[in-house]
């Protein structure tokens, strides 16, 4: 399964999400920052960080390791 974590530079935030994923085993990941693209930061705006599955399925924040395990076995 296939997951993108959508951030932005310099957010504590993102820093916390990207240790419950560390903590979860969660499998390599794309990493997209939304700072620079204005469609992203029309979609995703103050939600980051949100973590988004192959399928469509996504995790605002705040989500714990339990949440992503349910998230990467959907």
């Amino acid at each position: 399964m296939a997951l993108t974590l959508y951030q932005r530079d310099h957010c504590h935030l993102c820093d916390q999400a990207l240790a419950v994923l560390a903590a979860a085993r969660a499998p390599e990941f794309e990493t997209v920052f939304i700072d620079d693209d204005d469609a992203l930061e029309a979609r995703y705006g103050l939600r980051v960080p949100v973590l988004r599955n192959d399928a469509g399925v996504e995790l605002e924040w705040p989500f714990d390791v339990q949440q992503v395990q349910r998230l990467l076995h959907a």
